[in-house]
């Protein structure tokens, strides 16, 4: 979860770290998957100044409009496009950012998204039930909530979201339907879980499950990760700051196979081949937020930083 805000954005989680971690330098180009609020981004352009670029890319159009203002003074050396990162080779190769020096996410749903009212991203309020990241896209959360067949949403609400209880839950909203906002659901889901005074809400997977269905969240990261490989250039820094597990580990496991000299066969578990690395593990171990950071902003108290070089 990024930690940004409207009118004034807050730091971005772990900023010190990513800007160490793809060790920037003055005049190098850099790609930044998820601009947001362009936090990350000015502490980048900073720090590769003078003569450093930076393209940036958000599929949310009000993210863009925030990250114009806050980069104004960066103006010719920074562009900002509105776009998934499932399309990053595609933007990339027509704004001449190839061989690049860094590319970077900061994955998940910002505080900005969280807190503006009418995006339907949180339960906190009473709103449509949407979950957009662009409105162009065509499937809101309504759609997902109130058409899919129950063992389709349970099948969302657990593999996205790793709710023991998918089945319950997805059987409870089916009954409920029309539901049509996000406290209908929340209050759903938190009778459907019997669920009582806890740290985190009840309908807090639930809620991840359908927004990360709603945006493809995963196989745009599983295939972004992929295209980065055509983007960095000799010695460029791949970046990856995560919030929850299925993050984590989609980022953990493509690093150590690229990593990895040996290639084993699923179908053959004795059996293996040779192949040449692409990547190099920065961090073999992950990187968590420090101690005054989680006190600071207890958003960031989930983010993990994986990092790794291009060979």
């Amino acid at each position: 979860m990024k930690n940004s805000g409207t009118s004034t954005p807050h730091t971005p989680v772990m900023l010190h770290e990513l800007v160490s971690a793809l060790a920037v330098v003055p005049g190098g180009l850099y790609v930044d998957c998820t601009v947001g609020a362009g936090g990350h981004a000015e502490a980048v352009l900073e720090a590769a100044a003078p003569g450093g670029r930076l393209l940036g890319m958000d599929a949310d159009p009000r993210a863009i409009r925030i990250a114009e203002r806050r980069l104004q003074r960066f103006a010719g050396d920074c562009l900002l496009v509105n776009d998934s990162f499932g399309n990053l080779k595609a933007v990339c190769s027509a704004n001449g950012f190839i061989k690049v020096n860094g590319v970077y996410f900061d994955l998940g749903v910002s505080s900005m998204q969280l807190d503006e009212p009418s995006r339907g991203f949180s339960f906190q309020r009473d709103e449509p039930l949407d979950m957009r990241f662009s409105e162009r896209q065509s499937v809101t959360a309504a759609d997902i909530v109130n058409t899919y067949p129950v063992e389709e949403l349970a099948r969302v609400i657990w593999a996205y979201g790793e709710e023991r209880r998918s089945r319950v839950v997805a059987r409870r909203i089916a009954e409920a339907r029309p539901v049509k906002t996000t406290g209908q659901l929340a209050k759903i889901v938190e009778r459907a879980l019997r669920a009582g005074r806890q740290r985190v809400h009840p309908a807090t997977r639930v809620f991840q499950a359908i927004r990360i269905c709603v945006n493809d969240e995963l196989h745009a990261l599983e295939s972004a990760l992929r295209q980065t490989l055509e983007i960095l250039g000799k010695g460029g820094r791949l970046a990856v700051i995560s919030f929850h597990s299925l993050e984590d580990r989609i980022v953990k496991n493509w690093m150590r196979q690229e990593a990895s000299s040996t290639v084993y066969n699923p179908d053959m578990p004795l059996a293996s081949t040779t192949r040449v690395p692409t990547l190099r593990l920065i961090t073999r171990a992950v990187l968590t937020p420090a101690r005054e950071e989680i006190t600071r902003n207890p958003r960031s108290r989930s983010a993990k930083l994986r990092v790794a070089e291009r060979l």
